[in-house]
């Protein structure tokens, strides 16, 4: 009895040491991945972009780290402790086959019940590893599109445009459209009268998108020079004019409203009507 008692003590304090060592590791790791250095270079671009501060980038990437940081901890807990258990039952003298046995039977129940559960959890885990989306993103996944605000590994909490929140469990997310990845597109289809000049209104919609990428507020959003497609369609009196502009991630609506307003100003100044589309 006494040996067997010193040996359960034993196992106990390395177990112990194991979980604490695992948990320093893991936390270490998580760590790095949440305060992961950035060029100077990129480190200030996200300054401009990102109103003045790389906080939405980091917020990011701290919450993805702390997730799996949690989800780690747990593993390792789980693993470490369970073989301690085991082999603390060992020492007793128990028959450990009936008692696996059990477990298997039980953790097989459990899982078909909480199945769904379970499928959360993994798409969670794959969304975390893979950084298909993040906190500050805007997604559409189908059944909702808003700005991501949490993600856990069973729910993304969303909020629209409307200020609604939408919890959605990750195991029904078929499929993601992020719009605030590495960057974003502000298409303007501008309807004007189908007798005007097309190219007169291509040269006015040029000039005046090249000015909005000029001007102070707006050329660290603006990533590249503005371009007009052309007529994309006619659609009864109108013709509908194309311009794009490549835009920081997530910052489309800004540009798109910005440029509108000095289309509006510009076509005043011209005489040249804006027409109804489908008219």
């Amino acid at each position: 009895p006494l040996t067997a008692l010193f040996w359960i003590i034993v196992i106990l304090v390395i177990a112990m040491i194991a979980r604490a060592a695992a948990h320093r590791m893991i936390s270490r790791i998580t760590l790095r991945m949440a305060e992961s250095t950035m060029s100077e270079r990129v480190r200030e671009r996200s300054r401009t972009v990102f109103d003045g501060s790389p906080v939405l980038l980091n917020q990011r990437r701290a919450q993805r780290a702390r997730t799996m940081g949690s989800v780690l901890r747990s593993i390792a807990s789980i693993v470490i402790m369970g073989m301690a258990f085991f082999s603390i039952l060992g020492q007793l003298g128990l028959n450990l086959a009936p008692v696996l046995a059990s477990a298997t039977v039980i953790g097989m129940a459990v899982g078909f019940g909480a199945q769904n559960i379970v499928k959360d959890f993994l798409a969670g885990l794959f969304m975390l590893l893979e950084d298909q989306f993040g906190v500050g993103d805007v997604i559409d996944v189908g059944s909702a599109k808003g700005t991501v605000e949490a993600v856990t590994l069973r729910v993304t909490r969303m909020r629209d445009v409307n200020g609604v929140v939408w919890y959605v469990p990750n195991g029904e997310i078929k499929h993601v459209g992020n719009e605030s990845q590495n960057w974003g597109r502000a298409v303007l289809d501008v309807p004007v009268d189908i007798h005007e000049d097309v190219e007169k209104v291509k040269e006015i919609l040029q000039k005046t998108a090249d000015e909005m990428a000029a001007a102070g507020e707006w050329q660290d959003l603006i990533l590249e020079d503005p371009s007009v497609w052309g007529v994309q369609a006619l659609t009864g009196d109108a013709l509908i004019v194309r311009v794009v502009l490549k835009t920081a991630p997530g910052r489309q609506a800004d540009v798109s409203r910005e440029l509108r307003e000095r289309v509006k100003k510009s076509f005043d100044e011209a005489g040249i009507t804006v027409a109804t589309a489908g008219g």
